[in-house]
């Protein structure tokens, strides 16, 4: 079964559960909020951006220098953790901007989606743009390059993410925002000595086998047959592999939010990806 992506002419944040209406209140439980609990609106309602990446530490530095370069009141240094409360996620805001961090993984991706969808929706946000930015692994390209993702796909390089549910398997589209990928790549282009390309991302299962390494504690291939692999990836469009591009690309275009990915090929991501990222939110 082939679910497409969902749309609204409002703007709003979609969520395609009509369980939800019967709930008297709806738990965030891994981000420590809920419905009842919180006023969702007048917390979240003026959000406009919201950038995730893995590493909790990371996004507060991403919600510091956010809080630095809008001009905000008080100290970056004393950036809240607004998901304090919970020990799976951390969640930081700036203004328009929200910071949430989401783990390593398609699993850990996805829950902190259903949730920060659903509040989101809950908050009447209209007008959501998010954005992931993540460490990757660069394929066929120069070391410390940007990746703009524009189609994620899977291991077999097709453009899809399956999920079962209740023993079906479900396959959801994982295009991402073409015009808003052409956005950040211009950005780009005003920051010197920063390669930026847009290309294709495949998301695996796995850091080790799911991505052809010789190094883990199971290995049943050989470096050849791994770089001939690679070799068919890059051919198809690959320029990075990572791990939650697919869940990601495909549950936001499912509940209507504007997204591209940008990824870095090296360890850390580099300040001129953040910069771009802040060019990018002050142009639109």
């Amino acid at each position: 079964m082939t679910e497409t992506t969902g749309y609204s002419g409002s703007g709003l944040v979609l969520v395609k559960n009509p369980h939800l209406d019967l709930l008297e209140e709806d738990v965030l439980y891994h981000l420590d909020l809920g419905t009842k609990t919180h006023n969702l609106p007048a917390m979240f309602g003026d959000i406009k951006f919201v950038c995730v990446g893995g590493s909790p530490n990371r996004m507060r530095a991403f919600a510091q220098f956010m809080h630095r370069e809008l001009g905000l009141a008080g100290d970056a240094e004393d950036v809240a953790d607004i998901c304090a409360g919970s020990d799976r996620y951390a969640m930081y805001r700036a203004g328009p901007v929200l910071s949430i961090s989401h783990g390593m993984g398609i699993p850990s991706i996805s829950i902190m989606l259903h949730e920060l969808i659903k509040l989101l929706h809950h908050a009447k946000c209209r007008d959501v743009t998010i954005i992931r930015i993540g460490t990757s692994g660069g394929l066929g390209i120069e070391a410390g390059s940007v990746v703009i993702t524009d189609t994620a796909v899977d291991s077999s390089f097709q453009p899809r993410f399956e999920q079962v549910v209740l023993g079906d398997v479900v396959v959801r589209s994982t295009e991402l925002d073409k015009e808003l990928a052409e956005e950040l790549l211009a950005c780009s282009r005003e920051i010197p000595d920063f390669p930026t390309l847009i290309g294709h991302t495949m998301c695996t299962y796995d850091f080790y086998e799911g991505q052809g390494r010789l190094d883990g504690a199971l290995c049943s291939f050989s470096s050849e047959k791994k770089l001939a692999y690679l070799r068919r990836a890059y051919d198809a469009g690959v320029r990075n592999i990572e791990m939650e591009s697919t869940a990601f690309a495909a549950l936001c275009g499912m509940c209507g939010l504007k997204a591209p990915a940008d990824h870095i090929p090296t360890t850390f991501p580099s300040s001129n990806s953040v910069k771009m990222v802040k060019t990018l939110i002050f142009s639109l």
